[in-house]
């Protein structure tokens, strides 16, 4: 087995770490499933060590994460929920928990009778794409709606002034959560591109 591991860090701005981690491909540049997002200019994402195996990997991770401290337990700068060490690679799951997975996967899949009952839905609501389905059929094309003149005219006068999405005019109450709302939003954009 050759060493494939690595431990990184997301740094701020001024330079100092705000996450430490371990992995291996791209790891360190992934964003889903994460509750630290990995900074946007990827010129702040370093590689600490390179070339270990696994085990040597979670150590690295756990002392790095000691050194540097963690801010939810008030010891340090690092947005790390745990101490590192952890992580699922190589899980081995007991035949009670791969049944359980198993079995919640086949609830996922669609009989016959519950596409055709999709399709019929589509069809009485309205759906000019019948039985195709528009994931697999119409992938990566864009998909023109038929509007009538009436509908058409029906949403410009709704887009017009202060107006919600049926015509109404909002409130000037709501006007303002609306503002403060758009403010709070740009607040945590910039909270989030300062990590």
């Amino acid at each position: 087995m050759t060493p494939c591991f690595y431990t990184y860090a997301y740094l701020r701005e001024d330079k100092t770490p705000y996450y430490i981690g371990k992995g291996k491909g791209n790891r360190a540049f992934v964003k889903r499933q994460r509750r630290v997002p990995p900074p946007t200019d990827k010129n702040r994402i370093i590689f600490l060590k390179t070339n270990l195996f696994e085990e040597e990997a979670f150590n690295h991770e756990i002392y790095m994460i000691a050194v540097y401290g963690r801010k939810d337990l008030g010891t340090g700068i690092l947005w790390n929920n745990t101490n590192g060490g952890e992580g699922s690679s190589g899980t081995i799951y007991s035949e009670e928990a791969r049944k359980k997975i198993s079995d919640a996967a086949k609830k996922r899949i669609w009989t016959d009778a519950q596409r055709k009952e999709a399709s019929e839905r589509c069809k009485r609501m309205g759906n000019w794409l019948g039985d195709n389905n528009p994931s697999i059929e119409k992938k990566g094309k864009k998909l023109k709606v038929p509007f009538s003149d009436e509908h058409k005219k029906n949403l410009s006068e709704a887009h017009k002034g202060n107006q919600n999405h049926k015509g109404h005019k909002h409130s000037e109450e709501t006007l303002e959560k609306i503002r403060q709302k758009a403010i709070e939003r740009e607040a945590r954009k910039r909270i989030a591109k300062s990590w």
